[in-house]
């Protein structure tokens, strides 16, 4: 995984399709560069049943953001419970995205005007993923691609300790600022209808709703923080994990608030980019839950 500017990188799963959605992403939004590509190695009855050869994961970035697509199978649809916003800064931009992410998928919020932008608008693509387009300034996000979670069911109204748990969690982390509802507003006044923080330098976005809304965050959306040394990994692992958290496998975890992350030594993430190197890291690895640094390291003396 090449670490461009972004400490904390997005994952998004798919099924078979990450090479195609990455290559479909690329038109899209140009400025996008294919780092590595890792392969599956021979199928094994307790690791995966992908055919051998085909792709695992591709490394890439937009406009200098680091993402990685993952092909891990069917068990994980996306949802709009996480969802990237995406700021055009021409109104031919945002109708060039707008059009090309509208074709084959479905529109959530129509593509109009609104209090906050002269043209916006939230749709699923034609692979799941959920984008909010927006006409606007990049330096008001400092990013491209920026990460929304919406809270709603059960997660409403946990914005906002949700968002004091990540700022006391990640490093060099601050908040930019909260919008409330208020009383002409469709929702419960004093509740966030929109807020925009930092983590480790990465710009992120939270809402909610109490309204119906019939969906919920899945893991098809996780964000990997990459470390250096164990102890950065036994930190995160135990924050994270922390309250009703719990450790899945292979490094992934989810939060108190059901957010997927995955703990990742980046020695891992370098040696996947080796054909040679693949096969051991992955027999190595799969039955982890928390990632250890020098067990991988002996897999790859072995």
């Amino acid at each position: 995984m090449k670490n461009l500017k972004n400490a904390i990188v997005p994952c998004l799963w798919f099924d078979l399709q990450a090479e195609e959605a990455v290559n479909f992403y690329a038109k899209v939004f140009g400025n996008t560069t294919i780092h590595s590509i890792s392969r599956y190695a021979k199928a094994g009855s307790e690791q995966h049943q992908k055919p051998e050869g085909s792709v695992m994961s591709v490394d890439f970035s937009m406009h200098d953001q680091a993402f990685l697509a993952l092909n891990g199978g069917p068990m994980y649809p996306h949802s709009p419970g996480i969802s990237f916003y995406v700021t055009c800064e021409s109104a031919a931009e945002a109708d060039k995205v707008w059009e090309a992410l509208e074709e084959g998928g479905s529109v959530l919020m129509p593509f109009d005007s609104y209090p906050w932008s002269e043209k916006y608008g939230w749709l699923k693509d034609q692979y799941g993923v959920s984008w909010q387009i927006s006409l606007g300034k990049l330096s008001d996000v400092k990013q491209k691609f920026v990460p929304s979670l919406k809270f709603v069911g059960q997660k409403f109204g946990k914005v906002e300790a949700a968002i004091d748990f990540y700022l006391d969690t990640f490093k060099h982390s601050s908040l930019e600022g909260i919008t409330r509802y208020e009383e002409e507003d469709p929702d419960e006044t004093g509740k966030v209808k929109h807020a925009q923080f930092y983590l480790q330098g990465c710009t992120f976005m939270m809402m909610e709703s109490s309204l119906a809304h019939h969906f919920d965050i899945t893991p098809a959306i996780s964000f990997i923080i990459f470390c250096d040394k164990q102890s950065e990994i036994d930190y995160y692992w135990d924050k994270l994990t922390q309250g009703e958290g719990d450790a899945v496998q292979c490094g992934w975890l989810y939060d108190q608030y059901g957010v997927s992350w995955q703990v990742v030594p980046r020695m891992l993430a370098e040696g996947m980019k080796d054909p040679e190197k693949t096969p051991k890291l992955t027999a190595a690895f799969m039955p982890m839950k928390k990632l250890d640094i020098s067990v991988l390291e002996k897999a790859l003396e072995r």
